[in-house]
């Protein structure tokens, strides 16, 4: 059953998946609006909808042109929807300040609320909280009734599942109900009554999975999305306060919102192609001219790349991709492995020229090199899954960071084997890489490297201290799974495999 969620989820992006989400919420509550199982008609949803998305696009292009930025239309609709499913829908002429003033902040803020082009609050959340404040008129959270819960936790859990944020939501649902039981309990309340409140008539668990998981206002690294949830479901509880003032969901996340935005890196690209290498007949290597903002990762963090172009398919303008290139360099590297039956996004990606922008930024990942330098390594990649890999290696390099690492490295044909060259220059300070083929067809008489799929006696006879080392999986999610496998067979704990994850290679 995973198995099968996991390949539905590998072939569609994470902000199509949300998308896709939301319209099917907003149709599911015009359903029950009509059979009176919502107090709101279908027309009443079907208008708020409407003129939030009008307003929305309308506002984000103008934005988008003052402030000369590309244009995300992706993101305009799911910012739109969010609202149309917490602002309560259109009762009558009254009702159009709120959704208009709450779409039109929404927009402002991922321009005006930004430093160095990052936006630092989540759109929606800081839009409604600026509306209860301006015009005393906030959100109701409409979307918290048990006749939706069972599809927005549905949604939630494809969402998380995507995204692999499960620790960040399990803290914030955690330490959101403690805090709800604590102050329940010491004003001697019904603890059961309280928590089925929280669950089936509140906002909780659309604000957890569509709200809190939004990625650009999330911490970059595990550890501190746990601590990130965690401020969060603290200040959810409605009884939290300073003096007369209470926090509500929209101010809890937005608090959040400034937690994450002092932790997390403030690298916001605008880059254009300098150059491209081949490797084979569908590697490319893209390399991008240097640029004079800091470029703050870590290496074997990936980031969202943004490429607006025509004719997008239901694949969206956005990806995930990790940074080939180590933070020492000027230049950045993208490696990226092309199929015959592409996204329109990769082919615009070939397409592109000198002059096209793309924009790369939201640092993320915590597939990234242990702290102690002594700590023995072994990674393990497949195809272009090298590309952490190459950064890894050459910011060791860089550095003239002596660490004891193996590397495996494998393809079908030869000519597919990218980044060689910095691969024979980390020779020199103790870093060895093992080639594979595993395509018995095409091996050349001269080639000196391992034939066939990596395999465990491979492993254990060039790593004969296997036990003692950590292991690094990088490639397709069927080769990591696999290899993982093989690991826990040969006796390597869990807690010696790192996966490298990120929202898609599709």
């Amino acid at each position: 059953m995973m198995k099968a969620i996991d390949n539905f989820l590998d072939r569609i992006t994470m902000y199509r998946l949300v998308l896709y989400g939301l319209i099917g919420l907003v149709i599911i509550a015009m359903l029950f609006g009509f059979f009176d199982m919502l107090p709101y008609s279908p027309g009443a949803i079907l208008f708020s909808a409407s003129f939030l998305l009008f307003v929305s696009l309308i506002t984000n292009g103008i934005f988008a042109r003052v402030f000369e930025a590309p244009t995300n239309i992706e993101s305009a609709y799911i910012t739109a929807l969010i609202l149309a499913l917490i602002v309560t829908p259109f009762q009558g002429a009254q009702d159009l300040p709120m959704l208009f003033w709450a779409a039109v902040l929404a927009m402002a803020s991922k321009y005006i609320l930004a430093i160095n082009r990052k936006h630092i609050f989540n759109p929606v959340a800081i839009a409604v909280a600026l509306t209860a404040l301006w015009l005393n008129d906030s959100a109701s959270w409409w979307i918290g009734t048990t006749t939706m819960m069972p599809f927005v936790v549905v949604l939630g859990l494809l969402i998380v599942r995507k995204i692999r944020h499960e620790a960040m939501v399990i803290s914030f649902f955690i330490v959101a109900f403690l805090t709800q039981e604590i102050f329940t309990l010491t004003q001697g309340g019904n603890i059961i009554a309280t928590i089925q409140t929280l669950i089936l008539h509140s906002s909780l668990l659309f604000f957890a999975f569509i709200m809190l998981t939004e990625p650009f206002t999330t911490p970059p690294t595990k550890e501190l999305r746990i601590f990130y949830g965690g401020i969060v479901g603290f200040l959810f509880s409605p009884l939290i306060h300073l003096g007369s003032f209470y926090w509500s969901p929209e101010l809890a996340l937005v608090t959040g919102n400034i937690f994450s935005y002092l932790v997390s890196p403030k690298l916001k690209l605008y880059l254009h192609a300098q150059e491209k290498v081949h490797y084979g007949e569908d590697i490319i290597d893209f390399i991008f001219a240097p640029t004079t903002s800091r470029t703050n990762f870590a290496p074997g963090q990936y980031m969202e790349w943004t490429l607006p172009h025509q004719d997008t398919d239901s694949r969206g303008n956005r990806r995930y991709f990790t940074v080939a290139s180590s933070p020492t360099e000027d230049s950045i590297h993208l490696g990226i492995k092309f199929y015959p039956q592409g996204s329109s996004f990769k082919k615009a990606l070939i397409a592109m020229d000198e002059k096209t922008p793309i924009v790369a930024g939201n640092v993320a990942g915590d597939f990234t090199l242990p702290n102690d330098p002594k700590t023995k390594l072994v990674f393990i990649a497949g195809g272009i899954g090298v590309t952490p890999f190459r950064s890894m290696i050459k910011y060791c390099i860089d550095k003239k960071e002596e660490r004891p690492i193996v590397l495996f490295y494998a393809n079908k044909v030869i000519s597919e084997f990218a980044y060689t060259d910095i691969f024979e220059q980390a020779e020199k300070i103790g870093i060895k890489t093992v080639y594979a083929l595993t395509d018995t067809h095409s091996v050349p008489k001269d080639w000196h490297g391992k034939v066939g799929r990596i395999t465990s006696e491979m492993i254990k006879e060039e790593v004969p201290d296997f036990m003692e080392r950590f292991f690094y999986l990088s490639g397709p999610h069927p080769m990591v799974t696999g290899y993982e496998e093989t690991l826990r067979e040969m006796g390597v704990p869990l807690t010696h495999i790192k996966k490298d994850f990120f929202p898609g290679y599709v």
